[in-house]
């Protein structure tokens, strides 16, 4: 090429369309290009644990997140609608990112959990909760979510009870869960109607369909 006639790099892209329209930049990401559907749309088919599950179909992070929503409502009676809603979205940001298995965010280290902060940030944002977790419903969605990968791994993953009381501790007292992974527009659906119940609760205005907006 001759001098002169050299194209300057084009940078790379770093946003996703979501079939909703919206192009979520992924280094800086707009609440308002956030929307519920794709979230839910894309967690139903984001697998837990790798796919490495047994069943049908993979155990989605929708249907888990929803277990735990469930869950966080046990342990603690009465909590708000609002902290409810913060648990059901705890996982929202893998809908960009996937399901990254624990020990592989940890050998990412701390530039990866920054972005998912940011990212878990603008979702917070963009759906009426506080841009950062409190400390102690952090905890309390953790204690659910361990639970729940209590179930998962010893019904789906291949654990024994003992690995598992090992990895997960011991689910909360009374309360028990027989999993039955969902195919993905049921756990999308199931996903979508908690959110509106759990969003109507909490005192937030309900939007309309991404899906049928430009």
């Amino acid at each position: 090429m001759r001098k002169g006639l050299r194209r300057p790099a084009k940078e790379p892209r770093a946003w996703q369309r979501m079939l909703s329209g919206r192009r979520l930049d992924l280094l800086d990401p707009s609440p308002m290009d956030i929307e519920i559907e794709d979230i839910a749309h894309g967690l139903a088919r984001v697998a837990r644990w790798n796919g490495q599950t047994t069943g049908e179909h993979p155990f989605s992070v929708a249907q888990h997140s929803v277990v735990v929503e469930e869950i966080v409502a046990h342990i603690r009676p009465g909590v708000e609608p609002r902290w409810r809603l913060a648990a059901l979205l705890h996982d929202a940001s893998e809908y960009v990112i996937g399901d990254m298995i624990s020990p592989f965010k940890a050998a990412l280290g701390v530039d990866y959990r920054t972005f998912e902060a940011r990212l878990e940030s603008a979702i917070h944002t963009r759906f009426g909760l506080p841009a950062k977790t409190p400390a102690t419903i952090k905890t309390l969605i953790k204690r659910a979510d361990r639970a729940c990968a209590f179930f998962e791994a010893t019904q789906l993953a291949g654990f024994s009870h003992a690995e598992s009381l090992a990895f997960f501790d011991a689910p909360p007292a009374g309360y028990a869960l027989k999993i039955d992974p969902l195919a993905p527009a049921q756990a999308q659906a199931r996903y979508l109607q908690r959110y509106q119940v759990l969003s109507e609760a909490a005192g937030y205005h309900a939007t309309p369909s991404a899906f049928d907006t430009e």
